[in-house]
This record gives C-alpha cells, sequence and structure tokens, in this order.
C-alpha cells in the first residue's frame, strides 16, 4: 500500500482534490486490484467497522459496487433502502443518518436526488464530534466522486498497468459527449481530467450544453485563459495548447484525434422540459458509433458510467466491442477504486 498519509475525513467533491491526493488513490486501487485477482479476494483492513450505504435513489452498479468493496474489506455494512425506511413516515435525512450513527456506522457511503445532501450528513457529523466519515456517490446534478475517480483509473491503468498516476494524461484530448447539463459525472470528471494535464472537450447540443455551464465551470475555478468556447465545426482544437477545457455544439471538433471519449446517459428523469426533438436525432448528431470513432485516434478506447440507453448514446455493437470499449473495464475497476476509497478513509480510525 502507499505510504502517503491521507487526511481527508470526507470525500464530498474533486474540485479541491491535490496531485497527491489523486495518485494515492490510483495506487491504493491498483493494490487492491492485484488483491482482487487472487483467489481469496478478501483482506481484514476494515475488520470490526461498519459502512452504511444510504442510496435514497435507486443504483445498481455503485450501490453494489460499494457493497462489495466493504466486504472485501471485512467491513461490516448496512444498506439503507429509502422506499422500505422510517422515511416513508416522516423521518428526516438527518436524522435516518443519526440512527445510523446510534449503530456504531463508521463510514456512511451516500447517494440522493438532491445537490447537497452528502455535505450536510458531513456538517452534521462534524458538528456532532463524531469520528463519521461521508463518501458522496452521487448527489444531484452535483458531483460523483467515486465514478471519475474510476474513469480516471480505468484510463492510466490502460496506458500503465503497474504504476497508474495522473500525470499520464498530460496532453491526451478526453471528448466528453452527451447530457452534461444534467451530469453529476461529466463535473466530477472535469476536475480530475484538467487537474491531470488532459485537454478535455465537451459535446453536446446547446440544450444540453449552455453557456450558463460555461459560466458555472468558470465561477468554480477553472481559469479563463484556460476556457475557450467552439461552435463552428472546423474548430482547430490543437491551435491554443495551453488551454484545457473547450466546448462544442457539434461532435466531430470533439472527436477529432481524441484518444478517448466518456459518453453520457441521457438522464430523462432530470429532464424538465423538451431539450431533444428525438432520441433518433440525437444519436444521428452525437451518437457514438464506429463510423464516427475514425475522427478519433486508431487506438481510440469509449467509456460510458451506465447505464446505458443502447442505441442512443452509443451504438450496440460498438458498446460490445473489446477493441474500444472500456465499459465493462469501468465497472471491473469501480470495485478495487471504491475498496480504496473505504480504505483511505477507514484506515485513520482504528
Amino acid at each position: 500500500m502507499p505510504t502517503t498519509t491521507w487526511n481527508r475525513h470526507h470525500i464530498l467533491s474533486l474540485a479541491d482534490f491535490t496531485t497527491t491526493e489523486y495518485n494515492t488513490v490510483l495506487q491504493t486501487a491498483a493494490s487492491f486490484q492485484e488483491v482482487l485477482s487472487r483467489r481469496t479476494k478478501k483482506v481484514p483492513t476494515l475488520q470490526g467497522q461498519v459502512v452504511a450505504n444510504l442510496f435514497f435513489e435507486p443504483s445498481t452498479r455503485t450501490r453494489s459496487s460499494f457493497e462489495i468493496a466493504a466486504k472485501r474489506l471485512s467491513a461490516d455494512t448496512l444498506n439503507f433502502a429509502a422506499a422500505t425506511s422510517s422515511m416513508t413516515k416522516g423521518e428526516t435525512i438527518l436524522d435516518t443518518a443519526k440512527t445510523y450513527l446510534a449503530m456504531g456506522t463508521d463510514i456512511m457511503v451516500v447517494r440522493h436526488r438532491e445537490a447537497g445532501v452528502p455535505n450536510a450528513i458531513a456538517a452534521e457529523m462534524d458538528r456532532l464530534g463524531v469520528k463519521v466519515s461521508v463518501l458522496n456517490a452521487g448527489d444531484g446534478q452535483h458531483e460523483h466522486p467515486s465514478q471519475a475517480l474510476l474513469d480516471l483509473f480505468t484510463i492510466t491503468t490502460l496506458i500503465d498497468p503497474d504504476h497508474p498516476r495522473l500525470e499520464l494524461l498530460k496532453g491526451k484530448k478526453i471528448a466528453i459527449v452527451g447530457d452534461i447539463l444534467h451530469s453529476r459525472v461529466a463535473r466530477s470528471n472535469i476536475w480530475s481530467l484538467i487537474a491531470s494535464g488532459a485537454e478535455v472537450h465537451l459535446a453536446a447540443p446547446p440544450t444540453l450544453l449552455p453557456k450558463l455551464f460555461a459560466e458555472y465551470i468558470l465561477e468554480s475555478g477553472v481559469r479563463s485563459q484556460d476556457f475557450l468556447i467552439s461552435s463552428s465545426p472546423s474548430f482547430p482544437p490543437y491551435h491554443a495548447p495551453n488551454q484545457q477545457l473547450f466546448l462544442h455544439w457539434q461532435l466531430e471538433p470533439a472527436l477529432q484525434n481524441a484518444d478517448f471519449v466518456m459518453t453520457l446517459r441521457l438522464q430523462k428523469e432530470r429532464m424538465t422540459a423538451h431539450l431533444l426533438p428525438s432520441l433518433r436525432e440525437y444519436h444521428q448528431l452525437f451518437g457514438i458509433t464506429r463510423t464516427k470513432l475514425q475522427l478519433c485516434k486508431p487506438n481510440v478506447k469509449v467509456l460510458h458510467p451506465g447505464p446505458v440507453n443502447r442505441g442512443v448514446e452509443i451504438s450496440s455493437e460498438l458498446m460490445d466491442d473489446p477493441e474500444f470499449s472500456l465499459i465493462q473495464s469501468q465497472v471491473t475497476s469501480g470495485v478495487a477504486v471504491r475498496m480504496a476509497l473505504l480504505y483511505l478513509l477507514g484506515s485513520g480510525k482504528a
């Protein structure tokens, strides 16, 4: 395991993550990936600790991934389901969290459809003076730190399986395509990829990538000289090497010479207006297919956080093509990365 001291008590956002913290997560995850390849996949590092998965909205990959990660670390797990909880009788979110605190929980993994809920629970734990850590497993349209970290791990281990590190992505062109407006995954990936020195190209229809999003990014910490909007399909993506973040309302300039393409799910459950003429038209203009990947570098790889709308964000044949698709690798990487995050938060509680 890396010997770097971990001082972060909660993991709520990647906006203020340091290079050292990124590399510590990546190297710790690499150690656990090796553990997961063994016949005996369990280690006693969090034995005696309790991890509570407080998922206030549906999830398959994230919830299952955190649960198996905790069990691989020998922690006891508690799984919360909103539909069968006392919240149906009027209990508040903070009272629910304090109930799990009273049961001896050490780490709370929190997912909620409203932004800020994990932060509110973390603030309440701090106010109470307890040593409970809170890990954001996705909150509204805010962030999804563990997904961005597993994406980072998937890519960096592809480049250097033995020593994944942030600097491997410096100068790489990475396109993020899809429903960026509603995506917490996109926001977390922007922070991690900008920190790595990669060129990040966002591509979506104007309704899913408005100029207001650009203002949000700028206000959140990306320097103005590192930011550029392009609405022209003929925009030359490499004319300003000091710039890192680019917005496009056509797909082609984002894909041109890209090393990696991240596609995002159309989050119809979060859309409050008719933002697209049709799913068919969206796929024609922004859906990723093998033909469109010809604009990218020959060894380009495609990622998707899931769940996938086949034939909308990405063609079925491309999704299942191991030559291009890293989607299953992302799911596998998720267990090792979430083991790393739980280990780093829990190792100081023994």
